[in-house]
């Protein structure tokens, strides 16, 4: 079996403290990626957007999106990922605290591709983002080209 190249992921996550214990886990979990934090859903979009972002292009994407987030929230960041012909392929997973199945249920018809809870204890959340980063070192991500 081929190994995949790594990916980069577009951490969305206004939070500091969750963005530095996210970006410290994942480089102890040996993702071989680059990461690149936004502060907002609307950093997020505009990093998208082909004119003002096109070092994306050619990459493997992967979204970690929190909910709660200044300017443009996650769940809209994710309406307007996954209605865009363009960016609707980049898989989306929602990265936040909750655990509410209604919020799951609108995440999952929105578009997302997986939702993972961030844990609250400093041990399960390095667990959880051991275990992602397992994951996404054999996930099959296709390269975001920008143009339609």
């Amino acid at each position: 079996m081929m190994k995949a190249e790594p990916f980069t992921i577009l951490l969305a996550e206004d939070d500091d403290g969750h963005a530095a214990l996210t970006l410290r886990n994942i480089e102890r979990a040996g993702f071989g990626g680059e990461v690149l934090r936004m502060r907002d859903g609307q950093e997020l979009l505009e990093s998208l957007d082909q004119a003002r972002y096109r070092k994306l292009a050619g990459r493997r994407l992967v979204v970690l999106l929190d909910i709660r987030m200044p300017k443009v929230d996650g769940f809209e960041a994710l309406s307007r990922i996954k209605s865009n012909p363009r960016t609707q392929p980049i898989p989306v997973y929602m990265f936040t605290t909750t655990d509410n199945p209604v919020e799951i249920s609108r995440a999952f018809r929105l578009g997302c591709n997986a939702w993972v809870t961030k844990p609250v204890a400093y041990e399960a959340f390095a667990t959880t983002i051991g275990r992602l980063c397992e994951f996404l070192k054999t996930a099959q991500v296709p390269e975001w080209i920008p143009e339609s």
